[in-house]
């Protein structure tokens, strides 16, 4: 069975940093691509990045661009989601997906998901 746990999500304040992780297992992360979406109050589930295992290539929307960083160490079935300079906007619940995706800022292109870590970015 297929399971993703995201873990990190916590209170910062603005200007902050945190670091999300998103634990596999039921699947080898090598062969898939694996996406970081959030989902704030009211709003729709937007892409924040993608990670391809295949190449290592890495994709980010343009509001987190320069302040997010995915990556993940080959040995473990984890991706880590590096926030840097936080902002209130930033305050979701972020959710890692997996699948292969064509288009990667796409949810319905992924097969599995995490349920989600509380991120607020307040002071």
């Amino acid at each position: 069975q297929v399971q993703l746990v995201e873990s990190g999500g916590d209170l910062v304040q603005p200007g902050g940093s945190l670091r999300l992780s998103c634990a596999a297992s039921g699947l080898n992360l090598d062969y898939y691509a694996i996406g970081w979406f959030r989902q704030a109050p009211g709003k729709g589930r937007e892409g924040v990045g993608c990670i391809k295992s295949f190449d290592g290539s890495t994709f980010y929307a343009n509001s987190v661009k320069g302040r997010f960083t995915i990556s993940r160490i080959n040995a473990e079935n984890t991706v880590y989601l590096q926030m840097t300079s936080l902002k209130p906007e930033d305050t979701a619940v972020y959710y890692c997906a997996v699948g292969h995706p064509t288009v990667w800022a796409i949810p319905d292109e992924y097969d599995y998901w995490g349920k989600g870590t509380q991120v607020d970015v307040s002071s």
